[in-house]
């Protein structure tokens, strides 16, 4: 199984991703993206990885 994280230092906390595949993203107190998960039944994560306008979201 591959492993999604996030790039803190260039996430800017857009909730794109929260709002895709909320079972795996949440946006927290510090404003940037956190991995809740690493599995997802209901998304498919490599394209909510390539949607981030940033960058910051690695499948691997």
């Amino acid at each position: 199984m591959s492993k999604v994280s996030v790039d803190a230092s260039t996430c800017v906390g857009c909730g794109l991703c929260e709002q895709t595949c909320p079972e795996v993203f949440e946006i927290q107190g510090d404003g940037i993206a956190h991995v809740k998960t690493q599995v997802c039944t209901s998304c498919n994560l490599q394209e909510v990885a390539d949607s981030c306008p940033v960058n910051s979201i690695k499948i691997g």
